[in-house]
């Protein structure tokens, strides 16, 4: 069993490269998913849908990579010095919003290929691997689901706010280093 004193300090390499990796591909493809719902239906619109659906399954696979390293090596503990300072409900609002993180990081992805199957259009990963449908052509699940792909990216998208929020809190309020565990470089 683990001990405080085997605990990394810091994240590893491999797990700050998914972290920041991850991180942008979120924001990516978020503002492209923003830019390309308001286009107007065109043969342009029609291939930023399949590159956002690329994209997609891009996360979903450095999710799952991201989640078998965590489960894999052990995250850095919370120092000493700021679980004793922190109030309880920061502490809540950390957990909870890590593990709301982690679920959106798949739930996000497979509500869009479960729309997609649903609605009859196919992913073909770059245009060369057809991936299976989750589920059967179906109008009325697809117009159901639809809006159901939104929201959950909208509410990833505000706990990645969050997230970035609470991490310059601590960096430039708090000044105790929380933020350095996930930057590469010297610690």
């Amino acid at each position: 069993m683990n001990t405080v004193s085997d605990t990394p300090r810091r994240y590893t390499a491999t797990a700050m490269a998914l972290h920041w990796l991850l991180a942008l591909a979120l924001v990516g493809i978020f503002c492209f998913g923003l830019y390309m719902t308001s286009l107007p239906f065109s043969p342009a619109r029609l291939k930023y849908f399949n590159w956002h659906k690329w994209a997609g399954m891009t996360i979903l696979i450095l999710s799952a990579l991201r989640l078998l390293w965590r489960i894999t090596h052990r995250p850095p503990a919370l120092p000493d010095s700021i679980t004793r300072t922190m109030p309880r409900w920061q502490h809540v609002a950390h957990t909870g919003t890590h593990h709301l993180l982690y679920a959106l990081f798949f739930i996000v992805p497979l509500m869009g290929w479960i729309y997609s199957s649903a609605a009859g259009f196919p992913i073909v990963l770059f245009g060369v691997l057809p991936l299976p449908d989750l589920v059967g052509k179906s109008p009325e699940l697809a117009e159901a689901l639809k809006p159901w792909h939104g929201y959950a990216a909208y509410t990833l998208a505000a706990l990645v706010v969050l997230h970035v929020a609470a991490a310059l809190k601590h960096h430039v309020i708090d000044r105790d280093g929380l933020l350095s565990r996930m930057l590469p470089g010297k610690a």
